[in-house]
């Protein structure tokens, strides 16, 4: 790949180990964050748009959609006609439509592509993106996934990625529930824990909670649960996620009652236990140390 003049604004805890290995690539970033003064490899601006001018490609990685479209409003008119936005940010499916919108009225391309694989894989590389958007803006954006990640799908027109991942991430609240809830079954039943993973691993009760990111420590492979529960990926951007599913949910009339729940169980973990700054993993202890409501 040639080289490419890269903008990337958001340089957190996801944002700055994509942006690294893009610059490692050889691309030449130039980044912006309003907390963040330096991030491997990359140049950094004072603004947001002192980030995007003259770049081929402008990437966002943000908290929120209120944010994505006060960015976007303050790039788009910093990139040249042809361009590319491609938004790694997890934000609602109506923002992400309206900054392609914005976009398209420039003759700007872009793609929302949320990203699943946590911190660990936007440090290695192996990050999966789910890309919403054009043909044309999915084929400009490949070079840079293949970069940053180990699989890209093309979901659909502007916002089918976001869908996508509120769905997936809807699926893994509801799932690390149930599987924290049956470790702590099998406690009080008196069984030990290693032989309900060996079970439970290899049967009708597989799942990615379980299988490949196990929230009892010591068991399965390494996860944040043999860390004290460190985030890999907080119990407060599950609850994000979950509540983003709601409120697709509310919007297009679909019944989702475990989505519900499980939204409502990681907003008392974090909002009224001890969950902010855990993991979404932590639920077992909890669960563990709780009796039957």
């Amino acid at each position: 790949m040639q080289t490419r003049k890269i903008g990337f604004i958001g340089l957190g805890n996801m944002g700055a180990p994509m942006a690294a290995n893009l610059a490692k690539a050889g691309c030449a970033v130039t980044g912006f964050d309003t907390a963040v003064t330096a991030a491997e490899g990359v140049t950094m601006a004072e603004t947001a748009a002192a980030a995007a001018k003259g770049a081929d490609v402008v990437i966002t990685m943000l908290p929120n959609g209120q944010i994505l479209r006060a960015v976007a409003a303050e790039v788009l008119p910093a990139m040249a006609e042809g361009t590319l936005l491609l938004d790694c940010s997890t934000v609602e499916v109506e923002s992400a439509r309206a900054v392609a919108d914005l976009a398209s009225a420039r003759g700007i391309l872009c793609v929302d592509a949320p990203v699943s694989g946590g911190i660990g894989g936007a440090a290695a590389g192996t990050l999966t993106f789910m890309a919403g958007g054009s043909e044309a803006g999915f084929r400009t954006a490949e070079p840079l996934f293949e970069i940053m990640g180990q699989k890209a799908v093309h979901c659909g027109g502007p916002g089918a990625g976001q869908a996508a991942k509120i769905c997936n991430n809807m699926i893994l609240g509801a799932t690390m529930i149930a599987t924290c809830e049956a470790f702590a079954l099998a406690d009080k039943l008196g069984l030990d824990r290693q032989k309900m993973f060996d079970v439970v691993s290899t049967s009708s009760g597989y799942s990615w909670s379980m299988n490949a990111y196990c929230p009892a420590p010591g068991i399965g492979p390494q996860s944040p649960a043999d860390n004290g529960y460190q985030p890999g990926f907080a119990a407060e951007l599950m609850l994000k996620d979950l509540g983003l599913s709601q409120q697709a949910a509310e919007a297009v009339d679909a019944d989702t009652p475990m989505g519900a729940r499980a939204f409502e169980l990681y907003r008392r973990f974090v909002e009224e236990e001890d969950g902010r700054g855990k993991d979404f993993s932590a639920m077992l202890p909890r669960f563990a140390t709780r009796r039957r409501e």
